[in-house]
């Protein structure tokens, strides 16, 4: 490698990007810092929220259907609140209660964003009973219009009740408990996104106002979600810190030089607050998903930051004078950082491919964060280097490591790890990986696409959100997960006997599915007045033929069950949970069924309801999960191709990521964790930021063997360069990231895990496959004269 003091450099040598900082270090400095001030300036404007609509795919067939008829019909809200109101002693039917449940029913009904004709309780007037009487059909809202809380009133009311068909519905089989149906728009009353963060605190307020010895408040509904999220990111920025100081305390540990550390950690950290500046000047926001991404730059940063260091370190201790020793690591690692830079800025680039806005502004966001890190800690660490230069203690350590590189009787890890370089080994190596690969492989197979729990996964099973979430299907018939389907009729024709045949038919097919607890549609509607009409005898639970009977009902059904014009209905599926299988099974059931049935007089559309907007979400995720892994490997590929122009290189790189990849999928598999839109993006980033490591190890070694070492020293000479701050910065940043499993957020402990695990095993993958497989592709053996190409 390039060494020699100061007085022998040639100032003129380099590329002319090289003499065009270095000669203008100043000005390089003053730029960098007043885009840090203006910049961190925008960075206060960050916004932390998140967008329904921006969590599903716009462009999948079944969120079309939705939004092309979401108008019609006013039951397939996909994003609603349930707050159940629950009665801790006695039921339901208690003045005290009733007065409660009243109060909380107006507080709702003003918060921003709430579609209020849209709005279902007992005190709501579109909750009517319908019963049969002497004088035929009859009905009213449910709480009697003279109610006034006396017990003849409140006697009046549990008749009502009984014949709405609620019990199930919004009241609790055991009539200890109500909910109350709140469904949102995207916009407040003034235009604005609804700012979910704010909704929370409400609903927390009302839960606090309302909730005592005799009333207990559960909530559920995707903006709760949003808010406890949001609520749990001090626990985040929490978990980020101690990341962080891991990560520094390792690194001066490394170097025992206290202002390198600092100015690696905080040019690092320069580049998030670009990236945080950015974020709000090009109109984005972070969300729950996004906000792990200022974390991932920073350990991409300090990656970066620490060859960049350790490489200045080691040219100053062979005598180089540190503007010098900066000039000549700039020159030997600047392409090599690059190209990992771009590889990490491909592996968030490619998850724009994918039709969910949620993981698009993730790919921009992280995009502009990896951009930010080219001018930090490529170009303006050197500089800043060039500067302060290291400590003496960090000059001795290197000279002490520099003499062990050449020295036979070297002890510790170090000659363990250059064994793998050893053609000998090189077959049980690679054998053992291709048992991994094969072992990962099998267990991948069980990897599930969608949520696997129930509830909401991104929160703690035992998580207040997800015990009043197994509270509401426990209790209630009609869960918080309902999958609609709709059916599309010509006008006036909605309820003719022959289309309610046909949704008749779909019903009964849905009820046997494992996971639907119950469905409602105008059909089953008709079916219970039928009863009704006949003395409430069960073998009259029929279908009626006579079309006079079935007009009468739909003049006496819920709005949400068919349109104005009656050409559209609405058939209603509650599941017990909204895991991937579930779906599943109910998509494969509906669209064969639509298949063999869908005519001129009735087209069955899928999907509405927030469980349909999941399944078109899972779908999505299940199409783009492979097509983003090969986008990514190609385009790693093609970059690693450029940057070493040696096939046999690009292969050295490639398969340890692809190793660590189906490893990584198989531990998903084992521990429960389904590919979705907040893991998705974590299985691309493990090959982005992967390679990394690859990146530098073989720069150096490619270097080596092209001026004659054999790849036995060269491998040596890389561990010596760059392997050491590999395995510095693998262990570092997986133990730091391995600290989010205590996480009280499930998703972030879940982003921990895998990332702890994938950085870990591509450090490994780095270290031992990448040198063993060297020892084969790239061995003089193999190459005869040619000469192998160095890094560009």
């Amino acid at each position: 490698m390039s060494s020699g003091a100061g007085a022998s450099f040639d100032a003129d040598s380099g590329s002319r990007i090289e003499r065009l900082l270095f000669d203008h270090r100043r000005a390089v400095l003053v730029v960098c810092l007043l885009v840090t001030v203006v910049l961190g300036m925008l960075a206060t404007r960050v916004q932390l929220n998140a967008k329904f609509e921006d969590m599903v795919p716009a462009n999948h067939p079944f969120i079309a259907n939705y939004l092309a008829n979401k108008d019609e019909l006013r039951g397939l809200f996909p994003n609603a609140i349930r707050v159940a109101v629950e009665a801790r002693h006695g039921s339901i039917y208690d003045r005290e209660y009733l007065e409660t449940l009243r109060r909380l029913n107006d507080e709702l009904f003003v918060l921003p964003g709430v579609d209020r004709p849209a709005m279902r309780s007992l005190w709501t007037p579109g909750t009517r009973w319908l019963a049969v009487t002497e004088d035929g059909l009859d009905g009213g809202p449910v709480i009697p219009p003279d109610y006034d809380g006396s017990a003849l009133s409140i006697s009046r009311l549990q008749a009502n009740v009984e014949r709405s068909g609620e019990i199930g519905q919004l009241v609790a089989a055991n009539l200890k408990s109500t909910v109350v149906f709140v469904p949102l728009l995207s916009v407040d009353a003034e235009g604005k996104p609804l700012d979910y963060r704010e909704l929370s605190d409400r609903l927390e307020d009302i839960r606090t106002k309302y909730g005592n010895a005799a009333i207990n408040i559960r909530i559920t509904g995707f903006a709760k979600i949003v808010g406890d999220l949001i609520d749990g990111l001090r626990a985040m920025l929490l978990f980020f810190g101690v990341a962080i100081a891991i990560a520094m305390l390792a690194l001066y540990w490394y170097t025992r030089c206290l202002r390198s550390t600092v100015l690696v950690v905080g040019c690092s950290l320069v580049a998030v607050v670009w990236q945080m500046g950015l974020v709000p000047l090009l109109g984005y926001q972070l969300d729950p998903y996004t906000v792990l991404v200022p974390f991932l730059v920073f350990a991409i940063g300090m990656s970066h930051g620490a060859q960049k260091m350790n490489g200045i370190t080691q040219d100053i201790a062979r005598g180089a004078h540190r503007q010098v020793a900066a000039r000549l690591t700039f020159r030997r690692l600047f392409m090599a950082g690059l190209a990992a830079l771009l590889c990490d800025a491909v592996g968030f680039a490619v998850l724009f491919v994918i039709q969910i806005e949620v993981i698009r502004s993730l790919a921009v966001i992280a995009s502009i964060g990896v951009a930010a890190l080219i001018f930090t800690n490529l170009i303006l660490l050197p500089i800043l280097l060039s500067y302060v230069g290291v400590g003496d203690r960090a000059i001795l350590r290197s000279q002490a490591a520099e003499h062990d590189v050449g020295s036979q009787a070297r002890s510790g890890w170090q000659p363990v790890v250059e064994s793998f370089a050893l053609r000998r080994r090189a077959p049980i190596v690679i054998g053992v990986a291709a048992l991994l690969a094969v072992l990962g492989a099998v267990l991948a197979q069980d990897l599930k696409i969608g949520d696997l729990d129930a509830g909401a996964p991104e929160l703690r099973a035992d998580s207040r959100y997800n015990r009043d979430s197994a509270f509401l299907t426990s209790n209630y018939g009609a869960s918080s997960d309902v999958f609609a389907v709709m059916v599309k009729t010509a006008p006036g024709q909605c309820a003719q006997y022959k289309t309610q045949a046909k949704v008749d038919a779909l019903e009964a097919r849905l009820r046997q599915l494992e996971g639907v607890e119950s469905t409602l549609s105008l059909a089953s509607l008709s079916r219970q007045v039928t009863t009704l009409m006949n003395e409430g005898s069960d073998k009259w639970y029929e279908l009626p033929r006579t079309q006079g009977l079935l007009n009468s009902v739909t003049n006496q059904v819920p709005p949400q069950l068919f349109n104005e014009t009656c050409s559209m209905l609405a058939l209603f599926a509650y599941l017990s949970d909204h895991k991937a299988d579930t779906l599943t099974r109910i998509v494969e059931e509906v669209t064969v069924f639509a298949a063999a049935n869908d005519a001129d007089d009735a087209r069955f559309l899928l999907a509405a309801g927030n469980a349909g907007i999941e399944a078109a979400t899972n779908i999505v995720v299940r199409d783009a999960n492979r097509m983003m892994l090969l986008l990514v490997y190609a385009a790693v590929t093609a970059l690693c191709f450029a940057t070493f122009r040696s096939w046999r290189a690009v292969v050295c790189a490639v398969v340890p990521l692809v190793l660590t990849s189906i490893l990584a999928e198989a531990l998903m598999a084992q521990l429960g964790i389904g590919v979705k839109v907040a893991t998705l993006p974590v299985i691309a980033l493990g090959v982005g930021i992967g390679v990394d490591y690859a990146l530098y190890i073989l720069s150096v070694m490619l270097a080596q063997i092209r001026i004659g070492q054999t790849v036995l020293q060269a491998y040596r000479t890389s561990l010596h360069f760059t392997g050491k701050v590999v395995m510095l910065t693998g262990v570092t940043l997986a133990t730091g990231v391995a600290t989010w499993i205590f996480s009280p957020i499930k998703f972030q402990a879940d982003m921990g895990l895998l990332l702890a695990f994938m950085f870990a095993l591509n450090m490994f993958g780095a270290l031992v496959l990448l040198p063993a497989l060297a020892s084969v592709l790239l061995s003089p053996a193999r190459q005869g004269s040619k000469v192998i190409p160095a890094a560009a």
